[in-house]
């Protein structure tokens, strides 16, 4: 029970963040809300493990951390590190932004975290190993061998300046 009982108060605790955001959680999440960024799902004030963070995108395994002036202080310095270094450990990628970035170029961090997603996505769904390599374009002719009645077609790999005849 006892588990249980720190579970609900995570959530008690998350909820309450969520309740009061800061003037830049608000302005990051009219971005992020809403699925606006490529269509990703994210999350304000979440819970993840042991900790609660700004904004998740669990499908990207994505965090986003605003830090304002708090996180400047050695003890939280220590603690954003201890919990980066967790997220990491399970797969997460953290980003982090100061308050005064989104105060001072809102479109630059939106960018940011785009390419990031972009960056995930190209990892996520690498080119097919069955594509073609660079400079080569699939021929697809008719089987020609002599006196083939049935016409079956064959794929065949070519460089672009190679023809080959029957």
């Amino acid at each position: 029970a006892h588990l249980m009982d720190r579970d609900q108060n995570h959530r008690d605790f998350a909820r309450t963040l969520r309740s009061a955001p800061t003037d830049a959680e608000k302005r990051l999440w009219h971005f992020l809300r809403g699925e606006k960024l490529g269509g990703h799902k994210f999350r304000r004030q979440a819970a993840v493990g042991p900790y609660v963070v700004d904004f998740v995108c669990f499908s990207m395994k994505l965090v986003v951390e605003l830090d304002g002036p708090k996180h400047l202080e050695p003890g939280a310095v220590r603690h954003d590190d201890r919990r980066t270094k967790w997220l990491r450990s399970r797969g997460f990628q953290v980003i982090r932004f100061r308050n005064q970035e989104l105060d001072e170029d809102v479109q630059a961090v939106i960018q940011e975290i785009r390419g990031v997603i972009e960056r995930v996505v190209a990892r996520q769904n690498p080119p097919s190993p069955a594509l073609p390599a660079e400079g080569r374009e699939p021929e697809v002719r008719e089987d020609c061998a002599e006196g083939s009645r049935n016409s079956e077609y064959t794929v065949v790999w070519r460089e672009p300046e190679i023809i080959e005849d029957c």
